[in-house]
Parts: structure tokens; sequence; C-alpha cells
């Protein structure tokens, strides 16, 4: 046991004793029981669990009505929250909690006690956004730099322990990378310990060895988070929905004909109710259990549906795109001139658009697919979206929007303009449509490292130069020529015809690297009259995109020349494979071949890039960008086993 754990050992970290809460007369918690010795615990759970309630008892927000919670060895039931904070609880409180006149530097040298290794010079290194943001007020930053705003006031206190509430809600991939990290490396030096609430199931089992599942205002299971991780029918029966839940909250599912709550399922009539049978006004009273039952309706049959045989329920679609279509995506309350603009541009070029719009305040909108439309497509519904908390409204719409496309059998492109939260919103769906519908994408962060929003897919990324905030000379001439681009995309790809003579050929995946070069050109040669040969650089994203087309039964064989990017796993290099690197070809079944080609070098920038374990190891760069290292037996026989297993 080290220093610190046998500190720990003799000093009990924080501890919850069948505690309960109540709100008015509703039972919030129910005799949670709950530890923490040391390191870090995340707690999962539907919304609606009591997960929020839980971190608002431990730092004395609300009343607790039984149990107990205490922190090494001290009581914290009915503790003042400020007494609580001097005992060593930091707090990260779900929707941020920031002064919107204070400035991002005012925010942090009100608690910077400079008594820590947490300061200011540390949090703007950790989050450089914050840095260069520092002038601006809290109501002038977007939902992401908010958050990290909320860490960062929390960090200062240089806490022992650290509550977060949903951390990473609302923010872009990159930034949730840096948070794990950041949390990972608390864990490491060992210095804080970590009570993580968190709705991502991915990031919630990467920083923590064990996950507590809340159900019912109570902790139902406490499983190691490798478990909840790989077992995707337990995260379904824990934490997802279906039409009958575990918890036995069930979820109605729509019919295919109205789109309207059904009563039951069955193979008699059905009854339908609606919740509303008169348009409501601001001014109307919730309607009767009469009313209801007096407009409800009988469908004659219940026709059996492909959904329905497998339990789960279908959306009916509420606006589709018209054929030959380009998406015109992003929030009109926030970039309403500049995404009519893009249509005005589109139009002219004699591009058919359908506008959809992903906000999420509420507001009229005059969109051809209107927010409350694409909500529908969320698993939760509006509620989940229209939450009343930006980050998990962004969030929910980001979902349900992806969900809405990959529906949609008539996209013939799709554009937006947008700042992170935006290009967060939109990406996912970007993605979810197929390789070779054109898709544009212009943001204020196009500049910087996109791998996290274009991942494998063919998402061309433009940069807007300026902030998307107003049409001027510069954004007008930025926003027209990326819609001009998506339109000369569209238009050749719908009127180009496809190379009859090479039509129905399979498809073959090679993958190819600098030294493997003239081996691929060699056997795409000797195929080429009777195979498609697609050729995919071993670039990190290059084995992913193959793997993606492979899922898709695009392609009908793998010859893998290059496995180079599995160096790049195992050894830190700069183009590393995903984890389910060959994981397709398993699940497909197709014929592969597979080559040791570039396994003798791992890839990584610039020299002075290269990590400090390997500064004495065979290193050749091979240009000013790029510096090779030469793998020894030892890692050598450890990549063999990789792959093998």
């Amino acid at each position: 046991m080290s220093d610190r754990g046998a500190t720990r050992a003799s000093s009990a970290g924080l501890n919850v004793s069948a505690l309960h809460v109540y709100y008015g007369a509703s039972h919030a918690l129910q005799g949670v029981d709950l530890a923490l010795d040391q390191g870090v615990l995340s707690v999962v759970g539907r919304n609606g669990m009591g997960k929020s309630t839980l971190c608002k008892a431990i730092m004395g927000l609300v009343p607790v009505s039984g149990g107990s919670i205490s922190y090494a060895g001290r009581s914290l039931t009915g503790a003042y929250p400020a007494d609580i904070a001097r005992l060593g609880v930091g707090y990260v409180p779900q929707g941020r909690r920031l002064w919107p006149s204070l400035t991002v530097d005012e925010h942090l040298r009100l608690v910077d006690t400079r008594d820590g290794s947490w300061n200011r010079d540390r949090i703007y290194a950790t989050f450089p956004r914050l840095a260069e943001r520092r002038s601006n007020a809290g109501s002038q930053l977007s939902g992401g730099e908010q958050q990290m705003l909320a860490i960062s006031r929390a960090l200062l206190l240089n806490p022992r322990l650290l509550v977060m509430d949903e951390p990473t809600e609302g923010l872009a991939p990159v930034i949730v990378d840096q948070v794990v990290d950041m949390i990972l490396d608390l864990a490491d030096e060992g210095s804080m310990d970590v009570l993580l609430i968190e709705q991502n199931i991915t990031v919630a089992t990467s920083v923590a060895q064990d996950v507590a599942v809340m159900v019912n205002g109570r902790v139902s299971s406490i499983l190691p988070s490798s478990r909840l991780a790989a077992d995707r029918a337990l995260q379904q029966s824990l934490l997802g929905v279906g039409r009958v839940s575990d918890s036995g909250v069930a979820q109605v599912p729509l019919t295919e004909e109205s789109g309207e709550a059904a009563a039951t399922v069955s193979d008699g009539p059905v009854r339908v109710y609606v919740s509303n049978p008169t348009l409501p006004t601001r001014w109307s009273r919730p309607a009767s259990v009469r009313s209801i039952e007096n407009a409800a309706r009988t469908l004659s049959t219940a026709r059996p549906t492909a959904s329905s045989a497998t339990g789960t329920a279908k959306i009916r679609p509420l606006s589709s795109v018209r054929e030959g279509s380009v998406v015109v995506a992003g929030t009109l309350d926030t970039k309403g001139p500049e995404l009519r603009f893009i249509c005005d541009v589109l139009k002219e070029a004699g591009v058919t658009t359908t506008l959809v719009d992903l906000s999420t305040s509420g507001k009229p909108s005059g969109a051809a697919v209107p927010p409350h439309q694409l909500a529908a497509f969320h698993p939760g519904g509006g509620a989940d979206v229209f939450s009343g908390d930006r980050g998990r409204a962004v969030t929910a719409m980001a979902e349900a929007f992806e969900n809405w496309i990959s529906q949609q059998p008539s996209v013939a492109g799709i554009i937006s303009a947008a700042g992170s939260g935006g290009t967060a919103m939109v990406a996912p769906a970007m993605r979810a449509l197929p390789v070779g519908v054109p898709k544009l994408m212009i943001s204020t962060i196009a500049s910087g490292d996109v791998k996290q929003y274009v991942g494998a897919s063919d998402i061309v990324m433009m940069h807007s130069v300026a902030d998307i905030q107003g049409l001027n000379a510069i954004t007008r001439q930025i926003l027209a020529n990326g819609a001009n681009a998506i339109a000369g995309m569209v238009k050749a790809r719908l009127t180009t015809q496809q190379d009859q003579t090479k039509a129905g050929r399979p498809g073959v995946g090679l993958t190819m690297f600098g030294v493997t070069t003239p081996c691929v050109q060699q056997v795409t040669t000797l195929l080429e009259d009777d195979y498609e040969c697609l050729v995919f650089h071993a670039t990190g994203t290059g084995g992913e995109a193959m793997e993606t087309l492979v899922d898709s039964s695009l392609l009908s064989a793998v010859i893998d020349l290059t496995t180079t990017e599995v160096c790049d796993l195992l050894f830190d290099g700069m183009f590393p494979a995903h984890a389910d690197r060959f994981g397709s070809i398993i699940r497909q079944e197709i014929p592969y071949v597979g080559s040791c080609g570039a396994l003798d070098m791992v890839n990584f920038r610039a020299r002075n890039t290269v990590p400090e374990k390997y500064t004495n190891r065979l290193l050749y760069e091979h240009n000013a960008e790029i510096t090779l290292m030469r793998t020894t037996p030892d890692e050598c026989a450890e990549l063999g086993r990789w792959i093998g297993q």
C-alpha cells in the first residue's frame, strides 16, 4: 500500500449511508449507500434517478431527511455549503452557475489561493481556450467554455474531494478528451479524489475502475467499468430506454398511421388517445380524463410492423428531404441570417434546399424542419431536448438530428455554418451519411485539429476566418464559397453517370504506406480488371475508414499490406489504429490477407515531440515533420501477439 493509501485507510474518504432526501412529497433519494475511499468513482443512471440530488446533498445544498454523509471522518450532514468547501470538498455544478458580468480571469482570481498545485497559470495551460478568452464575460462564453470555467473554478480551490455533476455535458468531443485526460491526471497524482456524475458511458467507464448505477433514487449496483463498457446489453438494461425497463418504466410506442401514443399493441382494435384534444394555448388548463376519453378514436386493426417484431418503436418521419435536396442545418436562433444566406446562394445555383433548425431555445422557427420535429427523433422525445439546460439540450439535439438524417433516403448533400457547439451538433449527422454524399462544414474551429469531428468520413472542413456572427464583407465571401462548393459537388454527383464497365465488380480494400507503395501498386495492377481496388493510407483514420466500409458491406475482401497503425497504437505513435482494428473483418467474415508491412517503425511528429522514454532509441528524421523509430524484437513480438489475439 502506498503512503497515501495508508493515510486514507486510517481516515476514511467519502461515505454516504442510508441517505434520504425529499422534495415536498417526492422521495428523491431512497436510502443511498455509497463509498469512495480514493481515486475516481463514476455514478451513472437515467435522467431523474437522483444523481444531481446526491451531489447537492453532499454539498449541503438540499436538506437531508435521513441517513448520514461524512468525509475524512467528519460529518457533512446538516453542514453549511461554505463549511463543506472549507473541509476540502470542491463542486462542479450542473448548469455551470457563473456570474454573467465577471470576466474569465475575474472568476479565477476570486478563488485562486496560490496554496496548492492548481493555480491560474496551470488552468490556462490545461484549457488554452480560457487563456484566449480571459477578458470575456461569463455571458459571452460558449457553453463549452462556460463548462471549462466551472471546472477550473473548482480546481483552484485545490480540494481533496472533487464532486463533478455531468462535467462533459454539451462539450465538443475534443474538449471532452481534455476533461477525461485531466481527471486521469488527478487520479495519477493522488492528491485529489473525484466523484463523477456522468451520462456519457464512455467517459464514465474510462476514468474510473468502478461505476455505480442509480435507479429510482437508489444505488442499484456497483460494477467494474470494464464490464459495463464492454457489455452493450447490460448498458441497455441498466441505462437504456425500452418498452418496459427493469425499473418498471414503460415507453409508449408510436403508431405507423398517426404518430400518436397508442394505449396498447395487440391483434385487435386499438384505442388511440390524444393528450390535448383541442389545440392548447398558454392559458389552457390540463385536459381532463373525461375529455381525453371522449376524444379517443379506434383503429380497426393493428397491423404488425417490422419494428414491433423486434420490440423497438419505430419513429414516424415528420418531415423528409425532397429528392435531390441539400440539407442546410444549424441553429437559426443564433445563425439565422448566415444559414438563410447559404440557402439563397444555393437556390441561385439551381440547387434545391431543405432548411433544418437545430435550435434548443424554443423560439419560433420558419425552417422546413423545425426543432420540435427533430426532437421527436430523440429516444426520450422533446422533453429531453427542451430540458432547459443548454448543455443537455445541445447533446440531445445532436442525437435527434443524427437519428433524423439516418432515416432520410434522398439527401443530396449537407452544409452547415457554426461555432464549436454547432459543429459538434451537426458533425455526428454528417458522419452518419454514406461516403460520397457531399458534406461541408464552415466552422470557426476548422483550422485546428478536427479529427474528432471528421472521424473516418469525408467531411470537408472550411475555416470561417471571422466568427460566424452576422453578415459582413468577410463572412459573405466565405459562406458563398462554401455554398457554391457544395453546389458544384452535388450537381456533379447527380449528373455524372457511373462507369457501366466497372459496375458490379466486387470491391477490395488495400492498405498502403510509403514503404509498401510498390507492392500495393503491383497488386492493384493484377486485380484491377476483375476488382474495384480501394487503397487506404495507413494513418489511423485510413484503417478506420476501410473498416467502416467493411462493416457497411461495401468491401468484399481486404488485402491488409500495411498494419503499421498497430505500432502507433501500442507505442504512442501519431497514426494509431482504433482498438477494434480487424474487428469488422471478423464480424463480416470476408476474405482477408494480412501482412507485416511497416511494422518495423513507429511514427512521431517532429523530433522534439518524441516521448522522452524513446530518446535513446534508433530514430530517423523522415522529414521536418515526421520522425520514425525502429521497433525492437520484443516490441515486434508484442505486435504479433496483439494482432493474433
